[in-house]
């Protein structure tokens, strides 16, 4: 097996839930370990119930249990799952930042992460000095470094500001930085997770060709995302993780399906309760999206001859601007379906006041194609020019055709292929043909 690069066996993770108010999971530095280490006797006496010596305590918690599986050089892999379900403690595992509890993972090859915003980056270097660093603890040589700045500075767009310290950089810049120097020095394992969602629209698009060019020169890319097309784009391969464990190991459409529709991915209804942790800025804050049927209802499966409303609540912090939301749509394949504005004539020219707003777009029935449809929502200004929240892949639905022979499909049940199935009005005209009609019948 020359071409495995990744040898994943039984790998498990346990953290023990915070002490002393240090957190929801305690991390210790050199200090800490060594004093514990040396009052654990003392501290078992007194308590010989404590997590240090009692396995089976109730306060501790598995991030992983008994993962297991292979990567093949040239691999492009997703791995997806919902918040918490063990993507970035497994990351962590393989770029060997932190140690498994249990298992081993044998890897052949140079790593390049790109785990968080500035990981790696010292802030009182410039963006060259970090650089210079990065290259230089991945085992570059000068001469070697040299050769790429140039590219590497141009892919992250911050040549102004190359020699200004990084803690000076917005995180955009950060993450354009990091992503082109883990990208760029070439190592045989690129791992990258949800921090690219930092970057803006063209950087994201940029960076999914880097790592499919690097699959493309036999490097190995994993690749954690909740952007569900982007993940079907790029990858071939999709494992998927629930409460630590793989629930799914197989080709990204597939995987993705199944957790769209098992529950565990978006569902059709987004709420941020808290103002202050909404997406959005100081002038506008995305509050909710939901997926609702005629009736009211809020619903992740819609009859296909039925409309569907997605509704958007956000609140107006800042008076003056006239909003226009809109709607992009992309399917289970990561295709682009559609994107629909509000253009409402009388919203789209007046300012809005301050306040709760509610939005709804309705989709009509026999216009869309069975599947999944993967909702992101988009606040903007100044005709589209100026963008307050853009927010991926927000709600999904799935769309469900039936076989009663009144939907475009008619009475057809095999497969039908298309991004959209509407039901179109046919008309037919007859005429006879005359060609085929008896001698007898000419002649009058």
């Amino acid at each position: 097996m020359s071409d495995l690069v990744i040898h994943a066996e039984h790998l498990s993770k346990r953290y023990y839930l915070g002490e002393g108010g240090r957190g929801l999971f305690t991390y210790k530095c050199l200090r800490d370990t060594v004093s514990d280490i040396l009052s654990a006797p003392l501290r078992w006496f007194r308590n010989p119930r404590s997590p240090i010596f009692n396995q089976n305590s109730d306060n501790m918690i598995w991030a992983l249990k008994d993962v297991s599986f292979q990567l093949k050089r040239g691999e492009i892999v997703g791995i997806i799952g919902r918040n918490g379900s063990g993507k970035s403690t497994l990351l962590k595992i393989l770029s060997r930042i932190t140690p498994p509890t249990e298992g081993c993972a044998k890897i052949r090859g140079r790593i390049g992460a790109l785990l968080e915003v500035g990981t790696g980056f010292h802030p009182e270097l410039t963006g060259r000095e970090n650089i210079f660093l990065n290259a230089t603890i991945l085992g570059m040589k000068k001469r070697e470094i040299e050769r790429k700045f140039d590219e590497i500075v141009d892919f992250a767009e911050i040549e102004k500001f190359i020699d200004t310290p990084v803690k000076h950089y917005s995180s955009g810049m950060y993450v354009r930085l990091a992503f082109a120097v883990a990208a760029h020095l070439e190592p045989e394992i690129l791992i990258v997770d949800e921090v690219l969602a930092v970057g803006d629209a063209n950087f994201q698009k940029k960076c999914l060709n880097k790592m499919q060019d690097a699959g493309q020169k036999g490097r190995t890319v994993i690749f954690v995302s909740h952007n569900m097309p982007a993940i079907t784009r790029l990858c071939e391969r999709v494992i998927l993780l629930d409460e630590g464990k793989v629930i799914k190991d197989g080709s990204s459409h597939q995987v993705v399906k199944a957790y769209l529709g098992s529950g565990l991915g978006t569902t059709a209804v987004r709420e941020w309760p808290d103002l202050n942790k909404a997406p959005g800025n100081d002038v506008v804050r995305l509050c909710a999206v939901r997926v609702r049927l005629e009736n009211g209802q809020i619903s992740d499966a819609v009859d296909i001859r039925r409309p569907v409303g997605i509704e958007v609540e956000y609140q107006v912090l800042k008076a003056g601007c006239a909003f226009a939301p809109s709607l992009h749509f992309t399917n289970e394949e990561g295709v682009y379906v559609f994107v629909a504005g509000d253009c409402d004539l009388f919203w789209r020219k007046n300012p809005r006041a301050t306040g709760r707003y509610i939005s709804v777009a309705w989709i009509p029935g026999n216009l869309l194609s069975e599947g999944s449809l993967i909702v992101g929502v988009a606040i903007s200004t100044g005709n589209a020019t100026v963008t307050h929240v853009y927010e991926r892949d927000v709600v999904a639905f799935q769309v469900i055709d039936r076989l009663e022979g009144d939907s475009a499909r008619g009475d057809y049940a095999g497969p039908v292929p298309g991004v959209v199935r509407p039901l179109l009005p046919w008309t037919t005209k007859f005429s006879p043909d005359h060609s085929e009609l008896p001698l007898e019948l000419k002649s009058n």
